[in-house]
This record gives C-alpha cells, sequence and structure tokens, in this order.
C-alpha cells in the first residue's frame, strides 16, 4: 500500500539544532515570525517566511520573496548551518508536550500515494495557498516542511518503534514554549528495510499539512511533465512528513466566535437555540461529552445539548457540523465559515479564557467551547472520501520545521 523510503536529510548541526527549528510557516504571521527571528540569524523563518528579511512594502507573494528563500537556504547550507547526511536515513521524532509524548517515522512518501488516495484527505485546500507553498517549494528545491501523517496503529509496529528508540539521540532540546525535541538517526539498513515494509501495509491520513502535501504532489507533477523519461525515482516524486501511530496523538477543539447575533437580542437568540436544544446555565466552560456545546453569552457560560438525534453520517455528526447546521446558518445567518467574516476561529490551546476575552471586550457577541474531533472521526470521515467543515482539528503539539529538510 503506502511508499516510503529513506533520504538524505538536509539537518541543523547539532549544537544549534534548538536555534534552527521553528514552527510551520502557516502557524504564525509574518510579524510574529520576524519577532520570533528577532536576532537569531539561525531561526528557520528566514528560509520558510523569507518575507521577513525584506522591507515591510514587499508583495509577500512576489518572486522577490521566494528568490530570497532560495538564496537563505544557499547561505544556510554554504555556511554550514544545514548539513546534507552523505546516506540515505530514516529518523525518529519525539515530541513531549506536558508530560505527553509521541514518536512519529520521519521518511519520504511517493506522491503516487496521495493521487491513489492511499495518502488519504479531510480538508480542502485554498487555491492561493497552495500555490504559495508550489512555488516556494519549486523555486527552493525543497520540502522545507513535513507533512503531519497519522497511521491506524494495530500493535504491529509496536516492537520496531520501540527498537528504534534504543538508539541515541542526535538532537534533544526544549523549545521556548516548553516542547521537547528529539531526533534519532536511523542508519541501521536492516531496520530501514523493516520500517518500509512495515509501512507497505498501510493507509496513511493526513492529520496537518494539506496545502504541504498538495504542493508537493502540484511540483511533482510538474517535474514529471517536465521530463517524461524520468524513472519515478527521482526526489521530486517523494514529499517529507512524519508519520505517527494514531494513539498517540492528541487534538484540541477549535473553538468560534461569533461578532454579533445576526439581528437578535441574547433573549431571542437563546430562545432560538432553544429551539434544538436543551440550554442550561451550568458555567461549564468546556463541554463535558460529545455533541454538546459550551456557550459563552451575556458574561455566563450554558451548556447546550441537541433535542434531535445524532447523524450516523460521520461527518453530519461531527460537532462543527452539527453547530453550523443547527445554530450558525438557520440562526445566525453564517452560511459560509469559510469566508465569513463575522466568524473566527480560535485554537483551544489558548483556552477558554481567550473566549471569554474576546466576548467581553465587545469584539464579539457569543463564543462556543468545543469538544475536540476525535482521530477516530478524522479516520472515518477520511474513509469515507468526505471533506470536514472548516476548522475542525487543531493538532499539538505542531512539528517543528528545519529539524529535517528534504532536497529535490
Amino acid at each position: 500500500m503506502a511508499k516510503i523510503k529513506e533520504f538524505k536529510g538536509l539537518r541543523p548541526r547539532k549544537d544549534i539544532a534548538n536555534q534552527v527549528a521553528e514552527l510551520p510557516y502557516d502557524v504564525v504571521n509574518s510579524t510574529e515570525a520576524k519577532a520570533i527571528a528577532g536576532n537569531n540569524p539561525h531561526s528557520f523563518f528566514h528560509i520558510s517566511k523569507p518575507e521577513i528579511d525584506l522591507g515591510p512594502d514587499v508583495d509577500h507573494y512576489s518572486k522577490t520573496v521566494y528568490m530570497k528563500g532560495k538564496e537563505n537556504l544557499e547561505s544556510f547550507i554554504n555556511k554550514g548551518v544545514l548539513v546534507q547526511d552523505r546516506d540515505p536515513y530514516l529518523y525518529l521524532y519525539t515530541q513531549i508536550m506536558g508530560g505527553r509524548a509521541q514518536t512519529g517515522l520521519v521518511a519520504c512518501v511517493n506522491i503516487d500515494d496521495y493521487i491513489n488516495n492511499i495518502v488519504k484527505k479531510h480538508e480542502l485546500t485554498r487555491a492561493d495557498k497552495e500555490q504559495d507553498r508550489t512555488t516556494h517549494l519549486d523555486i527552493l528545491n525543497a520540502n522545507t516542511g513535513p507533512v503531519f501523517l497519522l497511521y491506524n496503529e494495530d500493535g504491529s509496529k509496536k516492537q520496531l518503534f520501540k527498537t528504534a528508540m534504543a538508539i541515541q539521540p542526535e538532537y534533544n532540546f526544549t523549545s521556548s514554549d516548553g516542547i521537547s525535541h528529539i531526533l534519532r538517526v536511523i542508519k541501521d539498513k536492516k531496520m530501514i528495510s523493516a520500517f518500509t515494509e512495515a509501512f507497505s501495509k498501510d493507509i496513511l491520513y493526513i492529520a496537518d499539512g494539506h496545502h504541504r502535501a498538495a504542493s508537493a504532489i502540484r511540483v511533482g507533477q510538474m517535474r514529471r511533465q517536465a521530463n517524461p523519461s524520468c524513472s519515478g525515482k527521482e526526489e521530486f516524486n517523494w514529499f517529507l512528513a512524519v508519520i505517527f501511530p494514531h494513539n498517540q496523538l492528541k487534538i484540541f477543539p477549535y473553538n468560534r466566535a461569533v461578532r454579533d447575533l445576526n439581528g437578535l437580542s441574547e433573549k431571542e437568540f437563546l430562545a432560538a437555540v432553544s429551539e434544538k436544544f436543551n440550554v442550561t446555565q451550568s458555567g461549564a466552560k468546556e463541554p463535558s461529552e460529545i455533541h454538546t456545546f459550551s456557550l459563552y453569552c451575556g458574561r455566563k457560560w450554558h451548556t447546550l445539548a441537541p433535542k434531535f438525534p445524532i447523524p450516523a453520517d460521520p461527518i453530519e455528526a461531527l460537532d462543527v457540523k452539527i453547530l453550523q447546521t443547527a445554530i450558525l446558518d438557520p440562526v445566525l445567518g453564517i452560511t459560509d465559515p469559510r469566508t465569513d467574516r463575522r466568524i473566527d476561529f480560535i485554537g483551544g490551546i489558548r483556552g477558554t479564557a481567550e473566549l471569554e476575552k474576546l466576548v467581553d471586550s465587545g469584539e464579539f457577541a457569543i463564543a462556543f467551547s468545543m469538544y475536540p474531533t476525535t482521530v477516530e472521526q478524522l479516520i472515518g470521515v477520511s474513509d469515507s472520501n468526505g471533506i470536514m467543515p472548516p476548522k475542525s482539528t487543531w493538532f499539538e503539539p505542531k512539528l517543528r520545521s528545519g529539524i529535517v529538510v528534504h532536497l529535490l
């Protein structure tokens, strides 16, 4: 099924790995990235968000920006900040957050597996964001950030991962947010073959990084067209990924805040919601179980429990879909949450205090604290070839870019 392979990773020198590694390009904006990079010449944001090294008026999608990224990548290589392994390896990447560890295999995945739905998706990509990463990847000639994949762990790879975990770590550092990052290099050819064989029986699922994956596939297809005699072994036929067992991952809620009540008073709004939900002024800031919601309104927390049966369809049964279908659209008039500026999405990692702050400031009228989508729900939607509503999942911790780069 899934085809993975080892590759010659481009990696930071051991003594500066913690200075190089940064959050994914799409987690922070350019202003935040520039502040984080600060006076750090080794920050990977100089490569993944090169606009930070140009003037404030530069068009972030201009060729000047992408060429600056290429220049910075070449500079990192020439100065020995990033060094390519002489032989192709696999890598083991462990993250520890709040005492919870997750360990994934860093490998290259074949673009045909994405095309043939062996790598399953659950999210639509935006054309502008996909084009941005396609141009970035093509000009830099590298996968600068990995795609976050998961597989359904049935126990068959447990011993293999356990054996690899005995390898002495190459990197072991803690980032400024308190998350530990540990990288092991798998050089043993028999172990590499064992991993390759083990994943040949698997379906893979995108957890995060749909735009990174889609852009890698586009570049691979472009280069195939430009090189009709290619063998299929060229590096552009593969994209960089970290593959985690599903049972080690945690999805945080993706909460919602709405700027106004669509012309309704607070009393009218709650009455409309009460037609489909049992509304209790419970004070609970987070829902205690799936298919319930916490609503912050009038400086009070309410619990919403549906009066209607939950649909059997894997998409219609998602809490984010239930909220959209039962409240956001019919009551608040938000028909397309992708484009409606009256709604905003807040990662659950920021907590419910952030929701209270937004509403109490007067900028937003109400906020919904959501029960997190489960990994099993993500797999169910992906297996049905369905598409989740926007902002359905928020994975933490985020994979760091710059720890391993794949050159095309």
